[in-house]
């Protein structure tokens, strides 16, 4: 229940399924003032027209990317991750079937990818790091992918993802 929550968010793990099936990624224009340049799953903030954490989901996915709320089916939700920033955000697990249009907003979409979901749910491929900000060292996963890192909370879910995945 959204209402309940402080801070509360959601995003989509859009899985593009097939023979190998990917996962849509966004690439952050270096221009915004939020995750500039970072790399994340569609979504945002939840906002009173919102239904759920799944309308936000949709919602704020069709405004970044253009896939429609009708291109999609939902396969179910992750665990809830807090972020340093204070937001709670709800991983809803998207599956794509078939033939969709991508419309990148450029205001928050500086490019859409898709990475091979193997790669991304496979332990090896996810590393443990730190830095020091603001006098406190802070821990996070971190996944390469090509020429690319996903980090912080992207990169967590995604980890949390494999992690459930592994416990079935």
């Amino acid at each position: 229940e959204p209402a309940s929550v402080e801070n509360p968010a959601a995003v989509l793990i859009p899985i593009v399924m097939g023979p190998r099936p990917g996962v849509l990624l966004t690439l952050r224009p270096e221009e915004m003032s939020l995750h500039a340049g970072q790399i994340c799953f569609p979504g945002g903030r939840y906002q009173l027209e919102d239904r759920d954490f799944l309308q936000t989901a949709l919602r704020e996915t069709e405004e970044e990317t253009g896939i429609s709320r009708d291109e999609r089916e939902v396969a179910g939700f992750l665990d809830p991750y807090k972020t340093v920033t204070g937001y709670t955000v709800i991983p809803v697990v998207g599956l794509l079937r078939g033939a969709f249009t991508l419309i990148p907003n450029r205001k928050e979409v500086d490019e859409i990818f898709e990475a091979p979901l193997s790669h991304l749910l496979e332990p090896a491929n996810h590393e443990r790091r730190s830095m020091e900000r603001e006098g406190k060292v802070r821990e996070f996963y971190a996944i390469r992918f090509e020429e690319r890192l996903i980090w912080g909370a992207t990169a967590a879910m995604i980890v949390n993802f494999s992690k459930r995945l592994s416990d079935t």
